[in-house]
């Protein structure tokens, strides 16, 4: 290590967001970035551990230790070139990813300043963008193809990694660009789709193959192929399927997200089919990162006021949780920079019924509840506390999760990667089972040789 004493006498300087009062009139990202002398000084304090528990918590199993010496010596390109051997795209995840890796650094647990991971992560891929470091590679062609469904994060993966391993890759997307999740669900305030077009463009040269607007059928796949990897992700949102659903004003959350990227994108929308807060009091029913983006959304189309719901307890303050002490992930509360922007927030609410006026949405009847342990060790059970009441909204946004797909019996050349194997989880699995995939493709066809 360059500096093995900088743990202790650099504290953590993060770059923080833009300020409120201006990042809410647009959809530019919301994050900042620190100078080059910042950067490579955050990137000193890692410790270069013994035991380097960062490691264990990344799914892809990146090594931070090693890009940040690297960072912190000013060698971009080895940096860059250690950081994308385990991770195929950390220009998302360096955006987007929750960090698993720095809440089990150990200076986490010491000091609760971890090192700056995710932000040195997205310095170092931006950096070897504009230097020209990330370069198309010539590969050599092993004579079989490979089909991928679904072009979000977990199918992106596996096509990248079947094509580094000489697979004649094609993409199937449902939708009209690739992107799935990190296009048309993640507002452009965190991620800008143009970060996304640029990587595309990179797999193109590369030879992978993109065919767009195209629906398929699990049980009817393309001929031609040797293998195939499905990565549809979870189409199927939770609802809420309670008295006044039919209301208008009521909405899946992504009905809203995906429009407003695609507005962004230059597409439009007939008058009556535009999902809009604009001076409208919102209510987010679910306390999830999708939830926080329907907020920074809600607050740029121009609302009067956002409420989120939540029907489970209120996380602990932090940072520590002695339900799941380090190095395991701490569920604490988290407040997003959407909830800077302004969010009345609450827990322990269980929506009861939609109330309207002339087939509008005009309110919400909620009940304050309490969690009380199940005598049999079971779920929870779920009681009752105070009286209904009505909170004012005419817009609602269900933000409740999705359901985990079910699947017919498949062949034994197609393989399932990402939420569309193990239901919704975060953009880094979604990447690391994608890779995963793309391995056990090219296990089973070296056996069929």
């Amino acid at each position: 290590m360059g500096n093995p004493k900088a743990f202790l006498t650099v504290p953590r300087k993060e770059a923080g967001y833009r300020p409120v009062n201006d990042r809410i009139y647009d959809f530019g990202e919301v994050e900042q970035t620190l100078n080059v002398s910042d950067r490579r000084q955050q990137a000193s304090r890692c410790m270069d551990c013994g035991v380097p528990f960062c490691h264990w918590a990344c799914p892809l199993g990146n090594k931070p230790p090693e890009w940040n010496d690297a960072l912190y010596r000013g060698d971009w390109e080895m940096a860059y070139r250690l950081l994308s051997a385990t991770n195929p795209f950390p220009e998302f995840t360096g955006r987007i990813c929750p960090a698993l890796c720095e809440k089990a650094c150990i200076l986490n647990l010491t000091e609760h300043e971890p090192t700056t991971n995710r932000e040195d992560e997205v310095a170092i891929t931006e950096h070897a963008f504009e230097e020209n470091f990330v370069q198309p590679q010539h590969i050599e062609r092993n004579g079989r193809r490979v089909a991928v469904i679904g072009a979000g994060p977990a199918g992106l993966a596996a096509a990248n990694e079947l094509n580094h391993l000489g697979y004649g890759v094609t993409v199937f997307e449902a939708c009209e660009r690739a992107g799935g999740l990190l296009r048309y669900g993640i507002p452009n305030f965190k991620l800008n789709k143009s970060v996304i077009d640029r990587r595309i463009a990179l797999l193109e040269q590369e030879g992978i193959v993109f065919a767009y607007g195209q629906h398929m059928d699990i049980e009817a796949l393309p001929e031609g192929f040797d293998a195939y990897v499905v990565a549809t992700g979870t189409p199927t949102a939770r609802d809420l399927k309670i008295p006044g659903r039919e209301l208008k004003g009521i909405h899946l959350a992504l009905e809203m997200l995906a429009q407003q990227n695609r507005l962004l994108a230059g597409r439009e929308f007939a008058k009556d089919e535009l999902v809009s807060a604009r001076g409208k009091d919102v209510l987010v029913i679910g306390g999830g990162d999708t939830g926080s983006d329907c907020i920074g959304t809600a607050h740029r189309q121009g609302c009067r006021s956002v409420t989120q719901i939540e029907i489970m307890p209120r996380p602990v303050e932090g940072p520590e949780d002695p339900q799941h002490p380090w190095p395991d992930w701490p569920h604490v509360l988290k407040t997003t920079s959407s909830h800077e922007e302004g969010c009345l927030r609450r827990w322990n609410i269980n929506t009861l019924e939609f109330l309207g006026e002339n087939g509008c949405l005009r309110g919400v009847k909620v009940q304050e509840i309490e969690w009380k342990p199940s005598p049999d060790g079971g779920r929870p059970l779920m009681e009752v506390k105070g009286e209904p009441e009505v909170i004012k909204a005419d817009m609602v946004l269900l933000a409740m999760g999705f359901l985990k797909p079910q699947h017919p019996a498949l062949p034994s050349n197609v393989f399932l990667a990402g939420d569309a194997a193990s239901g919704a989880s975060l953009v880094v699995r979604a990447l690391a089972s994608g890779i995963q995939a793309a391995k056990s493709v090219d296990a089973f066809l070296a056996k069929q040789a």
